[in-house]
């Protein structure tokens, strides 16, 4: 998004933002498939004209919008070099910088996440975190405890990547009870619980 926002005319990016919180707005008082350009052009206050100069559709829009999300989680994480050395507390850093950005943009991803789960949000963010995951996990090569411990890499991905979502939308949902320090540590605290169990029972 960072590089977006240094290419994109600000005029564009202003309007793509009116129509986001518009969309966002709307979702809180009415199911998606409800929603029209002229419900979400009144509500951004623009014109349809205006609408169709960005996007194609409504579909067209959550499209461009999911790819803008990922982007932007994109940034927050970083993709790890080649050969990085990952560590607990590097991991634990990220994914607290994740939980920083979802808690700074709060009602959209309740919106799209906890209230209205609009599929192609959820699965967006699922596909990139599992990518993002095996990245990390290739990067680790034969030191990666995921080939130590044994564990088959693509259920590791699943279970991560939807463990991840799941407590995300469940932290949403009762209002971010704990600050994205806290969770972050809990996930830590979690998973490495189950690493040792795993390991314990070798």
């Amino acid at each position: 998004m960072k590089k977006q926002n240094k290419q994109t005319d600000p005029r564009i990016l202003r309007t793509r933002q009116l129509l986001k919180d518009a969309f966002v707005d709307l979702l809180q008082e009415m199911d998606v498939e409800k929603l029209s350009v002229n419900k979400l052009a009144e509500r951004a206050t623009i014109n349809r004209v205006t609408f169709y100069l960005h996007y194609k559709d409504i579909s067209d829009m959550l499209e461009k919008m999911a790819d803008e999300m990922v982007e932007e989680v994109s940034n927050v994480l970083d993709e790890p070099e080649a050969n990085q050395q990952s560590n607990d507390e590097e991991n634990m850093r990220m994914l607290e910088r994740f939980l920083e950005h979802i808690a700074e943009n709060a009602k959209f991803y309740k919106t799209i996440l906890a209230s209205r789960g609009i599929p192609i949000f959820k699965e967006r963010l699922l596909t990139f975190l599992s990518n993002w995951l095996v990245l990390r996990i290739d990067s680790r090569g034969k030191d990666s405890f995921v080939q130590q411990a044994g564990i088959q890499k693509e259920i590791l991905l699943w279970y991560d990547a939807a463990a991840v979502i799941g407590t995300v939308e469940a932290w949403l949902r009762n209002d971010m009870p704990y600050t994205p320090s806290y969770l972050a540590r809990q996930f830590y605290l979690i998973h490495k619980r189950g690493l040792d169990n795993g390991e314990s029972n070798n």
